[in-house]
């Protein structure tokens, strides 16, 4: 397993996980689904959207196969996969640059987004102990899953539920 933890300034309530090598091409229009949601699939990348905007830790973590995962410690998650041809793995800033770029073995990877403590943050982005994780593995192709819906209480707080 490799794992890195990483700072991520966050714009417009998103940032990526891509192979730069296909030139990956964020989409920007969204649907509120897409939102509820908080990650949408591209060609080539995944768009995290994190509950607000400004710096937030990211844990990305490397595996060889399903790591698993404690629903106790998160609020929201999402199974999705992404395709790395070129053997790059990167995270990269909306608006900035990238925070992570490490090789990887090519192919298609399953992509596990963790929300966690997401009921604190502001929107603004002043304050919140918000934190995000990435999990990857070599798999096949799958479509995007919410395995574990947040419900937003509209004021900044908000409640876990599973989706159904």
């Amino acid at each position: 397993m490799s794992h890195y933890q990483i700072e991520v300034g966050v714009a417009h309530h998103q940032f990526y996980v891509w192979d730069p090598s296909v030139r990956a091409r964020a989409p920007d229009q969204f649907t509120d689904d897409d939102v509820r949601r908080m990650v949408k699939v591209a060609d080539n990348v995944v768009v995290v959207q994190p509950i607000r905007n400004g710096t937030v830790p990211v844990d990305v973590s490397l595996h060889r196969s399903d790591p698993g995962f404690d629903e106790a410690d998160c609020d929201h998650v999402v199974e999705c996969s992404v395709h790395l041809p070129g053997g790059k793995l990167q995270v990269h800033e909306c608006t900035g640059d990238a925070v992570l770029d490490v090789d990887v073995v090519a192919g298609a990877y399953v992509v596990r987004v963790l929300f966690h403590s997401l009921a604190g943050a502001a929107t603004d982005g002043s304050r919140g102990d918000d934190r995000y994780s990435i999990q990857l593995w070599p798999g096949a192709r799958r479509r995007l899953s919410v395995v574990l819906q947040w419900q937003s209480g509209g004021d900044g707080q908000g409640d876990s539920g599973t989706s159904h």
